[in-house]
């Protein structure tokens, strides 16, 4: 059994973790597609486990498999050479026929794992599928792509507490089997069912992008970059990248990609802010939300170790309840991880950004950039022509974004009171926003 690193040691078991995502995940929908290479691995029935977890906290789920490595070890076994392995080209008669083999039993050891969990499962034909037919000049002869999903079929199956399994051999109205990727055969079914997530399990650690695991994404970068330089992208992962765009595009908000070979790994990626993958995610913007009293502590604590540190002004759990509507949260999959303050001066037609902080582990992603970015939009909307900024630490990164060195003089008697009181001598800077 593969241990986990010590950077991934969250303890995502205990309940008291857990719970907090439970209201926000119960009745949800979690589309989870399983490498071949991953169901092969000795951590498979952990994974499983993982699985009935999931289910226990009434979060819906669907499965597919893939079946690349399996089919690769029959082309080898019997000595009988594949067209493609994936279901991204050429399906010939004899790769179908060896694909069909593979994924009965593959599906055949899925739904002995899951009973072995004490989870009941079914697998289905809610899959329609239709022939990809002729890409660039060249037949694709059985390669299919998904047609229609049955959902009503699949939500029926879902509500008797059975978890459905969808293998990537699928049929069309006449009953003829056809290859179909898996990657995309979890977009089409995510985007059906309204998922909340899919869960890409992988045999490597996450999206690589120059050799560089992301831990965080938004899909306008990975766009750009899919556009632009796909070849940046290892190879492993680009068709998961290509697909997560798609979903995130029609609908499901996060696309995670998560080695399925690490023991809990798939509970850490779920139940932690900090994950063990890959997070995709849409919506940037909508990240960004003003704060509320449900918000209070999680503020506290997020900013807890920059007090420490001098780097932001220590305020207490009444003083943030007090001016809570001041706040906001940058969110990643609902989680909270960077937070600011903004303070309005009107008889100085200014604002005040303040306890802006993000938490380490979500640091050099830009956040810092998008949370002053919004500020300066947010003050210029209610109506200040600059925005402040008091700083011991990070004057440079301020610098960076145009703010420039004042004198104290520019704050309003009151708040000139306060700073004066603090003693932090911090270096007072400001941005001139343009109307």
């Amino acid at each position: 059994m593969k241990s986990v690193p010590a950077s991934t040691q969250m303890n995502p078991t205990d309940l008291r973790g857990i719970l907090q995502y439970v209201p926000r995940f119960r009745n949800q929908i979690f589309v989870i597609a399983i490498d071949g290479s991953v169901l092969a691995d000795e951590n498979m029935p952990n994974l499983l486990l993982d699985i009935a977890v999931l289910r226990s906290l009434h979060i819906g789920v669907v499965l597919i498999h893939g079946i690349g490595k399996q089919l690769t070890d029959l082309s080898v076994s019997r000595g009988l050479p594949i067209s493609d392995t994936h279901g991204l080209g050429v399906t010939d008669l004899t790769t179908l026929d060896l694909a069909i083999e593979a994924a009965s039993a593959v599906s055949h050891r899925v739904m002995q794992g899951l009973t072995q969990s004490g989870l009941k499962c079914a697998l289905t034909n809610t899959i329609r599928a239709t022939p990809v037919g002729i890409m660039r000049g060249k037949d694709q002869l059985h390669t299919g792509k998904v047609e229609r999903v049955d959902q009503d079929a699949i939500r029926h199956l879902m509500s008797a507490d059975l978890i459905p399994v969808v293998s990537p051999i699928a049929f069309d109205r006449h009953g003829r089997p056809f290859r179909i990727n898996s990657d995309a055969l979890a977009t089409e079914l995510a985007i059906a069912l309204e998922a909340t997530k899919i869960i890409y399990l992988c045999p490597f650690a996450g999206l690589e992008i120059d050799g560089e695991i992301q831990r965080q994404i938004p899909i306008e970068e990975l766009e750009k970059i899919l556009d632009r330089n796909p070849e940046t992208i290892s190879d492993n992962a680009r068709s998961k990248a290509l697909h997560a765009v798609k979903a995130i595009q029609a609908g499901p908000p996060r696309v995670h990609l998560v080695d399925g070979r690490i023991f809990e790994g798939l509970l850490a990626e779920v139940f932690s802010n900090e994950g063990i993958g890959t997070l995709i995610y849409g919506n940037d913007y909508q990240q960004i939300r003003r704060a509320g009293r449900r918000d209070v502590r999680t503020i506290y604590n997020l900013t807890r170790q920059a007090v420490k540190r001098e780097e932001i002004l220590h305020r207490t759990l009444q003083s943030i309840e007090r001016n809570i509507g001041d706040y906001y949260v940058f969110e990643i999959d609902e989680n909270p991880v960077a937070c600011l303050a903004l303070q309005f001066y009107p008889e100085i037609n200014s604002a005040e950004l303040a306890s802006l902080y993000v938490m380490s582990a979500y640091q050099d992603l830009g956040i810092g950039r998008k949370m002053v970015s919004f500020a300066e939009l947010e003050a210029k909307r209610r109506g200040a022509d600059r925005l402040i900024a008091l700083s011991t630490q990070t004057f440079a990164f301020f610098s960076l974004l145009g703010f420039e060195e004042t004198d104290k003089s520019v704050l309003p008697s009151a708040r000139l009171a306060t700073y004066e009181r603090s003693s932090r001598n911090s270096r007072v800077l400001v941005k001139y926003l343009k109307q």
